[in-house]
């Protein structure tokens, strides 16, 4: 829905922008490409992400979302933000006017852009708001967690399309006004801006992901939880995850059995619990158990990292190194 809104809102910037000489109008046709070149990207991504994992990727390739999604961050980057910005500095240089029509023509095409856009947020909107309640959440904390790039993506660029077709409607209409090309052209320069700010948040939550983000606090808690509430375990000593994928996530923790368990008894425990993870947490579809034997430092590390991370369920930011794997 986003790309077939995008592809028609561009098209008639463009030509509503070279019929007009207007440089914001212009700048919105630009962001309107780098839209629809995004949606590609990130359709791109939904197909390749579901493929079945094979001797190269063990692990599946979920994380083709977030390289695509950084692809998407870079086109908005230039395509979007330095073209605008490139477009106000001309304007201001060149000190341009327009024609009445090309006035009403342009701010035509704005409206109906507005429109565009403004469905496509709302369809975005109420995707997230399913997603909040299958997951028990409120809606901002859902948009906060926005754990799929995809739709981030598309909600950060309906978002600011709709606010920079407002600004560039602004910049229009003041300059029909006073005549002072100056206006349009500071509008361009602010959509510009904004545009450089979505694409700088959206490539620094791709990267965070490409490289391996852990899984959220609070699914790491009720994980380490349910472990520390089994008889055969007497301590956690770490627990280190990180996001494969929107529907995947590696769990790896240490633990310490009770004393008196054979080895038989140890492997229906591992096998057992795994088996109840899974079936608890779907998500966490890839758990590794290592049994170990707890040191005095080890016990005091699990109780130090259940703290950092009860406070991060919370809401107070995380500690870096409270993940870190323990030496030795």
């Amino acid at each position: 829905m986003a790309l077939g809104a995008n592809l028609v809102i561009a098209v008639a910037k463009l030509l509503g922008g070279l019929f007009a000489a207007s440089p914001a109008l212009l700048s919105e046709a630009a962001h309107s490409v780098a839209d629809s070149l995004n949606e590609i990207f990130l359709l791109a991504s939904l197909k390749r992400s579901k493929r079945a994992p094979d001797s190269k990727h063990p692990f599946g390739y979920g994380k083709e979302r977030y390289f695509w999604s950084l692809l998407a961050a870079v086109g908005i980057f230039v395509m979007g933000g330095c073209f605008s910005v490139f477009q106000g500095i001309e304007a201001l240089r060149s000190g341009s006017s327009e024609t009445r029509t090309g006035y009403v023509a342009g701010l035509i095409v704005l409206a109906v852009a507005l429109a565009a856009e403004g469905s496509s947020l709302v369809r975005a909107l109420l995707q997230i708001r399913g997603q909040a309640r299958q997951d028990g959440r409120g809606m901002r904390e859902a948009i906060r967690a926005a754990d799929d790039p995809a739709l981030r993506t598309v909600l950060a660029e309906d978002s600011t399309a709709c606010f920079g077709v407002v600004v560039a409607m602004a910049g229009m209409g003041l300059h029909m006004i006073t005549g002072q090309v100056q206006w349009e052209a500071w509008a361009s320069m602010i959509i510009g801006a904004l545009l450089v700010f979505v694409a700088y948040q959206l490539a620094k939550q791709s990267r965070g992901q490409i490289i391996g983000e852990a899984a959220d606090p609070a699914l790491r808690q009720a994980i380490r939880e349910f472990l520390e509430a089994q008889p055969e375990i007497d301590t956690v000593t770490t627990l280190l995850s990180m996001r494969l994928g929107t529907r995947s996530t590696l769990v790896a923790a240490r633990v310490d059995l009770v004393p008196g368990l054979d080895s038989e008894e140890v492997e229906e425990v591992l096998v057992r619990l795994k088996k109840a993870v899974r079936e608890k947490w779907p998500i966490a579809d890839q758990l590794f158990l290592d049994v170990t034997e707890a040191s005095p430092s080890d016990r005091a590390r699990a109780r130090r990292e259940r703290r950092q991370l009860d406070r991060a369920v919370n809401g107070e930011p995380e500690q870096d190194g409270a993940e870190r794997r323990p030496e030795g």
